[in-house]
């Protein structure tokens, strides 16, 4: 596994290797892998906060990709806390306030709006998307200024975003990246372990045990560069 997904941290390799009921300890993958963190840990305050309000906080932010033509291509992503999901993205060459705005409204079809939206004081944040916020009955929890640690949810997803895809993949244009990241999320929902959901997905993976003659197997994801592997019966 390590050979095969050399963009996997000891979190994720142990993750897999439980949803394999393999039982090993994360301390012993870590070993066999090099691990680096950085950043330093965000006030008992304001760590209280999120936690408290995990289930009902919605983060949102933005980030620029390249394309092979040198343009920027804005990408946009709603994260709700609780279960690190990704409720909404979509990707433009020119975002503004009104666009933003809207985004959040596609997000919360039926009355499924947050209790509160996390975001920066970005400029791109106006009025026009003040007031949308206002009318819906959302309240904005705003950073302190030059604090992205206060968005630690959506500043670590974006991260992870660059480190285990964008980062090997070339764009071309809008839809290319639309194609990509769909496929990366369902792969980040549905397959990928979290440290933060005790090593769960998204979307609640079943742990597979290892049946009588079984061996491993995987499936590709996101063309390749990463796998999920399960147990299959030997013919």
């Amino acid at each position: 596994m390590i050979k095969e997904n050399p963009l996997w941290g000891a979190p994720t390799l142990h993750g897999e290797l439980i949803k394999l009921g393999i039982v090993i300890s994360e301390r012993t993958v870590s070993n066999m892998i090099k691990r680096y963190r950085v950043g330093n840990p965000p006030s008992q305050t304001w760590r209280t906060f999120l936690k408290n309000h995990m289930n009902n906080t919605y983060a949102i932010d933005f980030f620029t990709v390249p394309t092979a033509n040198f343009k920027i291509l804005y990408v946009f992503v709603i994260l709700w806390h609780e279960r690190r999901k990704v409720v909404h993205f979509n990707v433009t060459l020119n975002p503004t306030a009104q666009w933003t705005a809207q985004q959040i409204v596609d997000a919360c079809p039926w009355d499924t709006k947050p209790k509160y939206l996390l975001r920066d004081r970005d400029g791109i944040y106006g009025k026009i998307f003040q007031k949308r916020i206002r009318n819906m009955g959302i309240e904005e929890v705003k950073t302190s200024p030059h604090s992205p640690w206060q968005n630690p949810y959506c500043e670590r997803f974006i991260g992870s975003i660059r480190r285990s895809c964008l980062n090997h993949m070339i764009v071309l244009n809008e839809k290319h990246l639309k194609n990509i990241l769909s496929e990366y999320f369902k792969y980040y929902h549905h397959d990928r372990t979290h440290l933060g959901l005790s090593k769960n997905t998204p979307f609640e993976r079943q742990v597979q045990f290892e049946p009588k003659n079984g061996i491993l197997i995987f499936l590709l994801r996101v063309g390749g560069l990463h796998h999920r592997y399960i147990w299959k019966e030997a013919a």
